[in-house]
């Protein structure tokens, strides 16, 4: 009962006495008035908080993860970008790691340290709400849960360091030694009460012995072999779903759509219950989310899907097709590929089917080989109609065989069984001076589209719809003037060890064989605008690579267009 209230009543009871002793009637406006109040008072005193607060938090969180924007990267920054910010205009940065990882592992020079159960208590050792706050902790888990928290309590401008210290270390910037000095109070900011209370509690009872509510790549394999019933709740966009694969068995809601497809969840509450991402930051708001819903037992896979498809465990999906693809390529069927001698002979003998995949003006101007139709690359998975069964033999031709790979890949990926790709496209064919047909084409007839793997088509067509200018390859000539302006990219080779002895390789060239590059991926650049440029013998396995290397996010990747024997035939340098 509120102090305003005893004196209220205390001070009618009095007057109702001397009223009484008076021998007046009760006062009937006095006693409406006390009702009134009575009633104004026990709403707003008596109801319990808990009955006020979560409700206002569910619709908190559905309204935060609904809006967490994609294009500030769901309120994280990467390893690259703080090391960045530092020379340029340095954040404040809050390390809630606990002690003994600081000491063991140091620090990034000018963070405070606050351990994350223990942040909300220390809110006055932050700078203004709307200065910028990076977050640090080891993974980038805890570092979310503390994003979240400051952003719903008014903080507009904090962030995550996504992948933590883990990520930062592994991009070898600059680690302190010791602990961080003692942070200093600046004042308490001004703060919903109750929504500081929910996170302090929410923070204060997170348990270091259970991971602070996260799960290891390991532990879940070992949990999903045994054949523990798990509701593994994938939040990552439906592109990095199509693209980049998942686990098997995981049912896709993309974070910020979870709050309008509640539907899709365990209806048990009780139910065990792993959110994946793609690092492990956007799994916290969504975990968060589902235990102010109700549910008992959620856990974010720390690390994400990186984490897990770097500890090697199995993923599925378009891009574990395309590791499988690349591994199982076969030497002795020239990788998929077919030489121009060869092909001669099948139109005596047994003419194939051939796809050329130029542009228009091309043909036109070079010719083409008699009997193609002609479907540019970037239009041939829309029109799967005008090609024969998916058993029969298929021949993609280009101008260097770039293209040819990529369309051979696409087409093989899809569940066309006998596809290959002229070695060295039209361009060898015409230095063989084998014959070329001038004019036009016939058109292609269209028939019916085999049934294909929806998710990956889309994902392909995509792909192929959108190769940028040049098709992302890049000719000796063009690569060596880069190379000699000291412009040097990660160059990857991926020929067979033999013929990077025998034919010699492009000085400062790493050499993983085609077959190899899925294995090895850690030999590649750790940032994934790194520029790449792969070189094989005439760029046929050179395209597949570049592919895949898209597909697992690497955004600057070239083909050196006909490969080493295109280099060497230009007279560049070689080294044995």
């Amino acid at each position: 009962m509120s102090k305003k209230f005893q004196m209220f009543l205390a001070l009618f009871l009095a007057l109702s006495m001397i009223l009484s002793a008076c021998g007046a009637p009760a006062a009937e406006p006095v006693v409406e008035v006390a009702t009134e109040e009575v009633a104004v008072e026990e709403v707003v005193t008596e109801e319990p908080v808990a009955e006020v607060v979560e409700p206002v938090m569910a619709q908190m969180f559905a309204d935060f993860v609904a809006a967490l924007p994609a294009d500030q990267k769901f309120y994280s920054v990467t390893a690259a970008d703080l090391n960045q910010m530092l020379v340029e205009d340095a954040p404040f940065i809050v390390d809630v790691r606990q002690t003994s990882e600081i000491e063991t592992n140091g620090y990034i020079e000018g963070a405070i340290h606050v351990e994350i159960r223990e942040l909300m208590k220390n809110l006055d050792k932050l700078p203004g709400k709307d200065e910028k706050i990076v977050v640090v902790c080891a993974s980038g888990h805890r570092g979310g849960y503390a994003m979240v928290a400051l952003r719903m309590l008014g903080y507009t401008n904090v962030f995550n360091l996504n992948g933590g210290m883990n990520g930062w270390i592994k991009a070898e910037f600059a680690v302190v030694e010791g602990m961080p000095a003692e942070a200093v109070s600046v004042g308490a900011p001004d703060l919903d009460a109750d929504v500081l209370a929910y996170f302090d509690n929410y923070l204060s009872n997170l348990d270091p012995a259970a991971g602070f509510g996260s799960v290891k790549n390991d532990a879940l394999n070992v949990e999903l072999v045994e054949g523990k019933e798990i509701f593994l709740l994938d939040v990552r966009r439906t592109a990095e779903w199509n693209d980049v694969g998942y686990i098997d068995g995981a049912v896709s809601v993309p974070l910020n759509d979870l709050p309008a497809n509640l539907d899709k969840l365990p209806a048990d509450m009780d139910a065990a219950i792993v959110v994946i991402c793609a690092t492990g930051h956007r799994g916290t708001p969504a975990q968060m989310y589902l235990q102010e819903l109700g549910y008992t037992n959620v856990r974010n896979l720390n690390g994400g899907l990186n984490g897990w498809k770097g500890a090697g465990l199995p993923v599925a999906g378009l891009v574990s097709d395309m590791a499988a693809f690349l591994t199982n390529l076969p030497a002795d069927a020239g990788f998929y590929s077919i030489k121009t001698d060869k092909l001669n002979e099948l139109l005596v003998e047994n003419p194939p089917f051939i796809v050329d995949v130029r542009e228009p003006a091309e043909l036109e101007a070079n010719g083409f080989i008699a009997g193609s139709i002609n479907i540019p690359i970037r239009d041939l998975l829309k029109n799967l109609d005008k090609l024969p069964a998916q058993d029969q033999k298929i021949v993609i031709t280009c101008a260097s065989g770039h293209r040819g790979s990529l369309g051979m890949m696409a087409l093989r990926l899809l569940g066309y069984t006998d596809v290959v790709n002229v070695n060295g496209g039209l361009n060898a064919w015409i230095k063989a001076e084998l014959p070329v047909e001038t004019g036009a084409p016939a058109a292609p007839v269209a028939g019916t589209a085999p049934e294909v793997n929806e998710a990956a088509f889309a994902s392909l067509d995509n792909y192929l719809s959108n190769l940028p200018e040049g098709f992302g390859s890049i000719k000796s000539p063009d690569f060596n003037t880069e190379l000699v302006s000291g412009t040097v990219p990660f160059m990857l080779d991926v020929r067979t060890v033999a013929e990077w002895d025998d034919k010699g390789h492009i000085d400062g060239a790493i050499n993983i064989p085609v077959n190899d590059v899925p294995a090895n991926l850690a030999q590649l650049p750790t940032d994934k605008a790194a520029p790449i440029v792969v070189i094989c013998a005439s760029g046929h396995r050179g395209a597949i690579t570049q592919m895949y290397l898209q597909f697992l996010g690497y955004t600057n990747v070239r083909n050196l267009n006909g490969g080493m024997n295109g280099w060497i035939a230009a007279e560049l340098p070689v080294v044995k």
